[in-house]
């Protein structure tokens, strides 16, 4: 994706993947630094370690409290995190429907991408935001933390704004009857042999639903919508858009969408 873009922009640069240990991160980025890279991306499991060898931080990024983008700029390090507007703008590629404008659902609101997700709903001042975690306590934790943004004069009927619940049945059922958009940050899906974190006996024409997951098969969740009739999308389009951010922090100019797509598509 990275490498169509750069050569679409006629810019003299390639995009390499390096695999580091944790151990190894902060030897890695200040190899990075004295070896001329202009920056990087970051993802599982260094995106929290990178944070504190940045020497600026976006605030966005900082909210979220990971970074997935590093621009290198005169040997200073600047931290930024594309995960939660990527989601932003895959849903309305995907949808045509802003995420500000709607009730959502985020299975696996623990941490990582589903953690940036939420903060990010929260920014965008959402209609409504349920967060649900295997570990209910975790999920608890990060409605409390984002009880600032849901402050506010919006009335939606018998349900509260904000909830962290937990991970059964009947609960989710409940709680889709007030839900627009689903979307799985876990990694259940990843083999076809996972259940879906949702049955379809409780999902409902009416969802959107969003898998983060990006194989190109489609994951059992996708499957239980397919089957209830409902709408959605796998997690390429994030990916995209992530990617595309990326470029635009990198390069601070327009990234070439098309040609990234075209990329993805064949890879």
């Amino acid at each position: 994706m990275h490498n169509a873009a750069l050569k679409a922009c006629g810019i003299d640069a390639q995009y390499v993947r390096l695999q580091i240990r944790p151990d190894e991160l902060a030897d890695a980025v200040r190899s990075l630094v004295e070896n001329g890279f202009l920056g990087t991306n970051v993802t599982i499991p260094h995106k929290v370690g990178m944070l504190g060898l940045m020497d600026e931080v976006d605030d966005h990024a900082r909210k979220i409290g990971t970074v997935n983008t590093v621009v290198i700029d005169g040997g200073r390090l600047r931290g930024y995190n594309t995960d939660g507007p990527g989601i932003v703008r895959a849903v309305r590629s995907e949808f045509s429907v802003d995420l500000r404008d709607l009730r959502v659902m985020i299975l696996g609101a623990g941490g990582g991408a589903g953690r940036a997700i939420a903060v990010q709903c929260g920014m965008e001042n959402c209609e409504r935001l349920v967060l649900v975690n295997r570990t209910f306590e975790k999920a608890k934790a990060l409605a409390n933390e984002l009880q600032p943004y849901f402050h506010g004069t919006r009335l939606i009927g018998p349900v509260a704004r904000l909830e962290a619940v937990p991970w059964e049945e009947a609960e989710l059922k409940f709680q889709l009857e007030h839900t627009d958009l689903v979307i799985n940050a876990t990694s259940i899906g990843m083999k076809l042999s996972d259940p879906s974190p949702v049955p379809s006996s409780i999902l409902m024409p009416h969802l959107m639903v969003y898998d983060t997951i990006y194989t190109a098969a489609r994951t059992p969740l996708l499957k239980a919508a397919d089957e209830v009739g409902a709408r959605s999308a796998n997690g390429l389009s994030m990916l995209l858009h992530q990617g595309a951010l990326s470029f635009e922090i990198w390069f601070n100019r327009e990234a070439p969408l098309e040609a990234m797509r075209a990329a993805l598509m064949q890879g």
